[in-house]
């Protein structure tokens, strides 16, 4: 990631950058808005279910009081207590006990309280059963909680959702004699309960159990169908505790002592949330307008900004290509205003250069050049002539005829009328000329081999560029084999992909690898050597030259390197 950022371009760098600081802001605050609004609601919802739970918990323990005392109100009552108690001799003692005691008391009771659906008791006493008032306590052997009703010495809640059947049972507290007398009371379970059916709206559970987990009441209501409505009071005391389930639904306890009851309420956090959404909408809305302008400004921005650099980078590009013209000007007094000033102020320093240092360099060479070959032609003729004269002494011989042609085509080419391009024929021609002076100066002690590509023959070239590596690597290689071999000169020539190779190769010693790394440099003292890589590479650019192989031993090979088909007119 880091190298791709990197490669970016400088404009796209300053838009990711914009980009990253005009929305990362907007990013924070509008999370932060949203979570601080889920985390308020998701508060303000438990305070809700708490204060609903309460007033709904009082509500109930009203309603179980209100039953409680009435059950008390009758088990304590001191005539019902004697008319349970009494061991009648007859049915008409039965009859007023029924009449004066019994039947008034359970019916006024009944009425008074409009959660009671009947009262009933269940005695072992030999009185006459009287249904639906009076049964035989046998009966009550069907319940579950038989045994319980005879030992518990306080009225207690059994309820049945599954049958919607809430039951008050309560023992007769004194026993004078030995009968058992149990009170049921019958409550309306739908109207005890109808109320925890509309505590919200939608979307929420609610569920009454005793300390054995037994199931008094349960109601779910639930629009989603992510949410089960039929959880087992098994599974929700178990979740209630776990911390994915607390994360999903906002929960809430209480305990009811009337009844000694668990009450558990819930419901699920994305329905409490929900009314974030539109909070959503709006910051979602928002950051994407401001993306959008950010796309725009940052765009806009990145132009202006760069915009300058692009035309700085154009006109380098122009000037790497050898076009030193500015084209364009650059006003403001900016730090890019002082970059374009200092750029100016470079390519100005630049044209000084070319008019004066570059153009100076080249007459220097052009100087150095003709110091050379008014160096080296009065030297070689003054060496030919005294040999003429020498052959010309001893005896009238061919040779000097042949001399005298050699060195009239030397010359010839050497001078070139002054004119520093001539053509690859007449370059080769004034080595020929050269190489057949010095065999005869040799005295045909080296060998010449010539591999010359005939297509090169008509292409142009800088004037007396091989004869002085021919000079070279006759003077510095043949004339210093030791071995007693015969010297092998070899001169090739040929075209190669749009390039023209002179090669110049020796038998000679070789040269010492320190002299090779700096034969075409100043530190060498090579003067002919240099000049000619030097005039090349000023003609033709840095690409052309010399290039040295050898190896000590084995001899040395110069390979001169120029383009093909110019056409020169002269440095």
């Amino acid at each position: 990631m880091k190298t791709i950022f990197r490669n970016l371009s400088f404009r796209k760098k300053i838009f990711v950058f914009f980009l990253l600081v005009s929305l990362v802001p907007v990013l924070i605050l509008g999370a932060y808005s949203y979570y601080q609004l889920k985390a308020l609601l998701i508060t303000r919802e438990n305070t809700a279910l708490q204060e609903t739970l309460i007033q709904e918990n009082n509500a109930l323990t009203y309603k179980l009081d209100t039953c409680m005392n009435a059950m008390n109100h009758v088990l304590w009552d001191e005539s019902f207590q004697t008319a349970m108690e009494k061991h009648y001799k007859n049915n008409f003692e039965m009859y007023l006990a029924y009449r004066d005691v019994i039947d008034p008391l359970l019916q006024t009771v009944t009425l008074l309280n409009k959660n009671f659906n009947r009262l009933v008791l269940y005695t072992n006493n030999p009185i006459y059963p009287h249904d639906p008032i009076s049964k035989p306590l046998e009966d009550l052997e069907a319940f579950p909680w038989y045994e319980r009703a005879l030992t518990e010495r306080k009225p207690f809640f059994v309820a049945s959702p599954t049958e919607k059947k809430l039951y008050l049972v309560g023992r007769l507290y004194i026993s004078k004699n030995s009968y058992t007398t149990v009170l049921l009371c019958d409550i309306n379970y739908e109207a005890i309960f109808h109320s925890m059916d509309s505590l919200f709206e939608q979307s929420y559970g609610l569920l009454l159990y005793t300390d054995k987990q037994e199931i008094v009441y349960e109601y779910h209501i639930f629009q989603e169908s992510s949410h089960e409505s039929d959880m087992t009071l098994e599974s929700l005391l178990k979740l209630q505790s776990d911390p994915e389930f607390l994360s999903t639904y906002v929960v809430e306890h209480a305990y009811n002592p009337s009844g000694n009851w668990n009450l558990l309420l819930y419901r699920p956090l994305d329905t409490i949330t929900s009314a974030a959404n539109e909070l959503t909408t709006m910051v979602l809305t928002v950051i994407f307008g401001c993306i959008l302008c950010v796309i725009f400004l940052g765009n806009l921005l990145s132009r202006i900004m760069v915009r300058p650099l692009e035309l700085l980078i154009q006109n380098m590009n122009h000037i790497e290509k050898g076009d030193i013209a500015v084209s364009f000007t650059y006003h403001s007094n900016d730090e890019m205003g002082q970059l374009f000033r200092t750029f100016q102020n470079m390519i100005d320093r630049l044209h000084h250069l070319v008019d004066e240092v570059l153009t100076g360099k080249i007459k220097q060479q052009e100087y150095e050049m003709q110091a050379l070959q008014a160096q080296i032609n009065p030297h070689f003729l003054y060496n030919s002539l005294s040999l003429i004269n020498g052959k010309a002494i001893l005896a009238d011989q061919p040779e000097i005829s042949r001399m005298s042609q050699l060195l009239s085509t030397f010359y010839r080419t050497t001078l070139n009328k002054g004119k520093n391009i001539t053509s690859v024929k007449d370059e080769l021609d004034n080595i020929r000329s050269y190489i057949e002076i010095q065999l005869l100066m040799h005295s045909d002690s080296f060998q010449v081999v010539y591999e010359i590509d005939e297509s090169a023959l008509s292409c142009t070239t800088i004037h007396l560029l091989l004869q002085p590596l021919v000079e070279n690597a006759i003077m510095h290689g043949i004339d210093h084999i030791e071995t007693g071999e015969r010297g092998l000169l070899t001169i090739r020539c040929h075209v190669e992909k749009g390039q023209i190779h002179f090669q110049v190769k020796d038998n000679g010693p070789g040269i010492p690898s320190r002299q090779l790394d700096t034969i075409l440099t100043s530190a060498s003292s090579g003067y002919g050597i240099q000049n000619v890589h030097h005039r090349v590479q000023l003609f033709y650019g840095t690409t052309y030259g010399l290039s040295y192989h050898s190896k000590v031993g084995a001899g040395t090979k110069v390979t001169l390197t120029i383009p093909q088909n110019t056409n020169e007119k002269g440095v």
